[in-house]
């Protein structure tokens, strides 16, 4: 396969929030502005359309516009593309990787957070899963942000199935002197998590989802890109 005549099938979860639906394009679009000869195909899992089936009609390479190894990744996607019949190569899912969390963090400075405020307490907010290494890999982050950036603490939360949640890592930040709070995103698209979160966050900046990052774009290019190589060798 060459990158030239090989697709890039970009899949994402799906959403019945439109907005869910243009912010995955919007990416794409950006990932098009980056290399203007591939062909990339833009689908979603459920619940709106485009379908992988819709799209995946020969040999491909399929990335999962998933920021973790939850339970889509690991069986839906494949067995969407098992049922296909298709020859294409699924590549990793997006995280972890470093230009995620840049991501975040340039969403959580476009929101007006001061990053030079040690009175600032930070929640990193996920979907959650039963599937707990996919949430320790949110945690991890949230850990890593803590060590290094000089804030009254940084803590994972969690809109659904795992704890914390939001509302709990506020309160275990306050206990720890925090006297601002802000809500940094680990969602890519908006949409009834990203929602539920900023409800349950009171008068806490909320940062937005990571959406059409530069960044974003350029690690789904990186997957794209890696899954050739490996190709390649194989042959």
């Amino acid at each position: 396969m060459t990158s030239f005549g090989t697709p890039l099938i970009a899949v994402a979860h799906g959403s019945r929030d439109p907005r869910s639906a243009a912010s995955i394009h919007a990416l794409l679009d950006v990932v098009r502005s980056l290399r203007p000869e591939l062909d990339v195909r833009g689908c979603f899992l459920d619940l709106c359309a485009p379908r992988l089936s819709d799209v995946l009609r020969g040999p491909s390479v399929v990335v999962p516009l998933l920021l973790g190894k939850a339970y889509h990744a690991r069986v839906d996607v494949p067995a969407a593309v098992a049922e296909s019949r298709v020859p294409a190569v699924v590549t990793d899912v997006l995280g972890p990787d470093p230009r995620l969390e840049s991501a975040a963090l340039r969403r959580l400075s476009e929101a007006g957070v001061d990053f030079g405020d040690s009175s600032l307490g930070v929640v990193l907010a996920g979907a959650g899963s039963s599937h707990a290494p996919a949430n320790e890999a949110v945690a991890q982050v949230a850990r890593r942000w803590a060590r290094e950036s000089g804030w009254a603490g940084v803590e994972a939360a969690f809109a659904s199935i795992a704890s914390p949640t939001v509302p709990e890592a506020i309160e275990r930040l306050k206990a720890r002197g925090a006297a601002r709070i802000a809500v940094a995103s680990w969602f890519l698209a908006p949409g009834l998590l990203p929602d539920k979160v900023a409800s349950l966050a009171g008068d806490a900046v909320i940062a937005q989802p990571l959406g059409d990052d530069v960044e974003v774009a350029q690690l789904v290019l990186d997957r794209y890109d890696q899954a050739l190589a490996r190709q390649t060798v194989a042959a």
